[in-house]
């Protein structure tokens, strides 16, 4: 390796690692500083039913999904569901048989066959015909470079797709002619090619050619099968050929050397398939061992036996958020980082029943089982390295009760039935006050005078005192309730756990006890000082404190996952973390201080469960089961194992899930998403499917959707991914959905669907304006109708008062008049019959007055038998009544017209035309007016006649009440009512008289149904 190349490649890896600097926290990888079995892993296998075959490779496209090629074919992955995946319709890959798939820059998926390379984007197919394809590199300049694996012809192995032309590199650019299986870009952008007996280093005009010794009668097997970089470098070489002797090399300068540690040589493994990470840990996926790490000059190893889900590994893809996947010859693994860390007998622990835990000045964590021994881990070097784990073997006693660590730096160990302090590797006895064992130490604890006060069983129960090394006191503890933790206070005394319940404080000889109200068997598993004074007890019915005369209780009323508080212990922050049957839960200082203000408060509290690395346990018999050491982490044992978070490391997702809708599923029929999805008609049932593509924690990822257009709010899914809506109305709906990631982060933009619903015929817009049409003309044809119904009853009162008249005219004709007739010529024959002279007189007068009677009697039946037509001109026909009066007579009258003339309808302009006749003919026969004025007025909606003069007047009692035997004003009243309008008449001495007659509303005569107009229908009917 020339030192041009190696300063090129050193340049490379700073500007790469600088720019890994930039990246947020979740986009690091796996800690090195933890096992491999410490790592949060999932399993997907064959023998489940997730692929047809072996798998074979794995890749990550820009959108997020996972793709996996097997023996079956090509599957999509999105954390929860393999989709296999089939090509665009009417399109087709070169060869049914994938070897490999690389994630293309521009978002799609290059898929390599054994007859050619194919291009998948935005749902479309592009095939490039050649040899079989597996290894396959795309540049930053969009160029892909692939391998034509088993061709040994001049054409040459390496070849470049730019655009559509293909050009390959062979012998006369500097690659021998042989058999190459591999392929890799370092990052100084030169190209190894593995072969079977030759490693080449190849760019464009410079290329070196190396023979490693073992593979020089390798012609045709299996032979360089892997390639990784590191940073100073190094190139690793895995070298899959047994007779070799090779295996992992370290390949620099030109030389070959194995990696070897103490029980450790890399030569000897089949190595297969290899990867460098972001944190520089080399990752190595052997044939048939296993996969196996190494970083920091240490070596891990994990197989099936650990729970890998093969032993020979095929390919290796560390996705977006960090996570490692590994694919083996029976399934998929992943590996993830927790947040809480697990040390049990797979990590190197003695025993698989750990019940303390104890802290140590130099930053060891000692642990006591039940093993005959107990483990120590540490000092740590780093925040969250173990430097080292060692047993203390050979105890004189099988069960670790107790650890404690005093002022001075002795180890208290209480071991089966008896104390001991552990010094210079050796354990000494301290008995009792009468020499005999001190009993199972339940718990220990130092006050402030530096004086050891433990808790002891024999039985009974005692509550010791040891200064100088040795029992002072052994106070009896009463039968019941007996104490089962302590916790010295500052401020002097002891604080005791009851295994009723309740706490009790011991000082100088005296005991008070603080009852809580709790169900029955509730006992006090830890008992803690807080730095605020408080005192903690962890019971099986949540967190009960005391503080300054105030008692509380936290319980899953408050927001606890549940009851039950195993132990509990205070981070640097002043934060209580409380390991419980059911979780891991923080408690944030600021929520401790609103919980003692108001017990019966709701907490948001933060979990860990399951998937954050929880392990279910029961509350240990002892008292100390969680400590916090020197560099802030908090350890917990729980029985079988001891667990461990770092407040100040925590493992977090920054990493926003992408969103993507996968399909619409409308009365069972699938759609795929896309712009304008148009569902058909009467369409009842439909389901949305979506997914958020977070590969960390899947079964955390939670959603919120929303359909514009019928959701009014936001819609919290949990972690449903699929959306039901039933009976949507026809009309354009937008579907949208935001998903957020195991640690809460949310991509707020998601993703959009827009979709329409179509209508049935009765649903369309045309239906509708049909049916408002159709609503309309029957409202208009109602109307119709109604209006030949009013105009037939008009028709039909209309001729009724005709004929009501005619007859009345006929009777007065035939009857009235021809018999006052009558009695005319009779009385005429007695005038002729009388003498001259007075009576005679009289009578002639008579007869006189008579004939004007009779004359007045014809006039009358003649007006009632004319007809309409002869008075459709109201104003003419006043005009010439006005003239007929004035004939002989000193008074004068006026008439005006204002306004365009209006035929007005029949019955109206009769009764119009007989008030004013009246009024005119009172005028000139008695009001003794020199002028008379009559004024009519025609408008739209309004009809208006006012008849002046100014004569004498009426009288008041006249106008009031009418003349007796005279209806002339009475009849002008009833005529005005009847044909609804109003009647005014005004007079005085001076005045004359007024008389104002007002018609409102339709007057008009409708000459084309001979009805009257909408006005009086509306009237009518109203």
């Amino acid at each position: 390796m020339t030192d041009l190349y190696r300063h090129e490649l050193s340049m490379r890896c700073a500007l790469t690692w600088l720019a890994f600097l930039c990246v947020p926290v979740s986009a690091w990888a796996l800690s090195p500083n933890v096992r491999i079995s410490q790592y949060g892993h999932a399993t997907w296998r064959i023998e489940d039913g997730f692929f047809n075959g072996r798998p074979q490779t794995i890749t990550q496209t820009t959108d997020g999904y996972l793709w996996v090629v097997d023996a079956g074919g090509l599957r999509r992955f999105d954390g929860v569901h393999f989709v296999p995946w089939t090509p665009p319709p009417g399109k087709q890959l070169l060869s049914p048989d994938i070897v490999r798939s690389v994630a293309a820059r521009d978002g799609g998926l290059w898929i390599g066959t054994y007859r050619g390379l194919s291009h998948w984007i935005k749902q479309d197919l592009f095939n490039y015909p050649n040899d079989r394809v597996n290894p396959i590199f795309e540049g930053e300049d969009g160029a892909l470079w692939f391998l034509r694996v088993g061709n040994i012809d001049e054409t040459g192995p390496l070849c470049q797709l730019k655009g559509s032309a293909v050009r390959c590199y062979g012998k006369a650019d500097g690659i021998p002619q042989e058999q190459y299986s591999s392929l890799a870009r370092d990052p100084a952008g030169n190209f190894w090619l593995g072969g079977s007996t030759s490693l080449t280093r190849w760019r464009p005009g410079s290329y070196q050619t190396y023979y490693p010794s073992g593979l020089k009668s390798n012609v045709g097997q299996s032979g360089v099968s892997g390639f990784a970089f590191g940073p100073d470098g190094t190139v690793w070489v895995a070298i899959n050929n047994a007779g070799s002797g090779l295996g992992l090399q370290q390949f620099s300068h030109g030389e070959w050397k194995p990696f070897v540690v103490p029980g450790f040589d890399s030569s000897r493994l089949k190595a297969w398939r290899l990867f460098l990470d972001r944190q520089n840990t080399l990752w190595i996926g052997s044939s048939g061992q296993g996969l196996y790490r190494i970083s920091g000059g240490q070596v891990d190893h994990f197989g099936p036996s650990d729970g890998l889900s093969g032993d020979t590994i095929g390919d290796f893809l560390e996705d977006k958020e960090g996570n490692l996947w590994v694919v083996t010859d029976r399934g998929i693994d992943s590996f993830r980082d927790l947040p809480i860390t697990t040390f049990s007998r797979r990590e190197g622990l003695s025993s698989s029943s750990i019940f303390s835990v104890q802290t140590t000045r130099d930053g060891a964590i000692w642990m006591g089982g039940n093993n005959h021994n107990f483990d120590i881990l540490g000092p740590s070097s780093g925040p969250d390295r173990v430097r080292s784990l060692q047993a203390v073997k050979d105890l004189p006693g099988s069960q670790v009760t107790s650890l404690f660590e005093d002022h001075a730096g002795r180890h208290w160990v209480g071991l089966d039935n008896g104390l001991n302090i552990y010094e210079n590797g050796r354990l000494t006895k301290v008995p009792g006050r009468d020499g005999s064992p001190a009993g199972m130490i339940l718990g220990i604890t130092e006050d402030k005078d530096n004086n050891l006060w433990m808790l002891s069983y024999r039985p009974p129960r005692l509550l010791l005192r040891i200064s100088d090394r040795r029992v002072q006191e052994e106070i009896p503890m009463p039968p019941t309730p007996q104490g089962r933790a302590l916790v010295a206070d500052t401020r002097g005394g002891i604080w005791l756990g009851l295994t009723n319940g309740d706490l009790a404080r011991y000082q100088e000889g005296h005991a008070e006890t603080f009852h809580f109200e709790h169900p029955p068997s509730t006992h006090v598993y830890q008992v803690a000082l807080s730095s605020d004074g408080s005192v903690l007890g962890g019971t099986n019915n949540g967190l009960i404190g005391w503080s300054n005369g105030k008692q509380r209780t936290l319980g899953a009323r408050n927001g606890l996952p549940c009851d039950s508080v195993n132990s509990f212990v205070e981070d640097n922050r002043g934060d209580l973390w409380v390991y419980m049957l059911c979780g891991l839960v923080e408690i944030e200082r600021n929520d401790l201080q609103r919980w003692w203000a108001d017990p019966n408060v709701k907490l948001q509290l933060r979990v860990f469960d399951v998937f954050d690395g929880f392990r279910a346990g029961l509350a240990t018999p002892f008292e100390r089961s969680a400590v916090r050491d020197r560099d802030g982490r908090l350890w917990f044992a729980n029985g079988s194992v001891v667990q461990m978070v770092n407040p100040s490391h925590l493992v977090q997702n920054l990493t926003p899930p992408p969103v993507h809708l996968e399909q619409i599923i409308a009365d069972h029929k699938m759609y795929l998403p896309g712009s304008g999805v148009r569902l058909p008609a009467r369409t009842r049932d439909l389901e949305i499917d979506y997914t958020a593509l977070s590969f960390t924690v899947p079964q955390k990822v939670r959603f919120r959707y929303r359909l514009e257009g019928r959701d009014p709010d936001w819609q919290d899914a949990g972690t449903r991914r699929q959306a039901f809506y039933t009976d949507l109305r026809p009309r354009a709906y937008r579907f949208r959905v935001i998903a957020a990631n195991d640690s809460g982060v949310w991509n707020e933009t998601g993703d959009t669907l827009e979709f329409s619903l179509a209508p049935t015929f009765y649903q369309t817009d045309w239906f509708r304006a049909g049916c408002v049409v159709a609503f309309f003309a029957t409202l208009w044809g109602l109307y119709w109708l109604r209006l030949l119904q009013l105009s037939r009853e008009f028709n039909a009162q209309l001729d009724g008062r005709v004929e009501e008249r005619t007859r009345i005219a006929r009777d007065l004709h035939d009857t009235l008049l021809q018999s006052f007739h009558g009695l005319m010529l009779r009385l005429q024959v007695v005038d002729e019959m009388l003498p001259p002279g007075k009576a005679k007189q009289e009578l002639e007068e008579t007869l006189e007055t008579g004939d004007q009677t009779v004359v007045e009697a014809r006039n009358a039946v003649h007006d009632l038998r004319s007809a309409t037509a002869n008075m459709n001109d109201l104003a003419g026909a006043l005009r010439a009544l006005g003239q007929e009066l004035a004939t002989g007579n000193s008074a004068n009258i006026r008439l005006t017209i204002e306004g365009p003339r209006r035929e007005l309808r029949p019955i109206i302009r009769d009764e119009i035309y007989r008030i004013a006749r009246e009024a005119l003919r009172n005028a000139f026969a008695h009001s003794g007016a020199g002028h008379i004025e009559a004024e009519i007025t025609f408008g739209e909606r309004l009809f208006r006649l006012q008849i002046r003069d100014d004569g004498a007047g009426i009288p008041p009692e006249v106008l009031s009440g009418g003349r007796s035997g005279h209806f002339g004003l009475a009849g002008m009243h009833e005529r005005a009512k009847q044909i609804g309008s109003q009647l005014t008449i005004s007079s005085g001495p001076e005045a004359g008289t007024e008389i104002e007659l007002s018609v409102k509303g339709s007057i008009a005569y409708n000459k084309t149904s001979g009805a009257p107009g909408w006005r009086l229908f509306r009237r009518k009917i109203g």
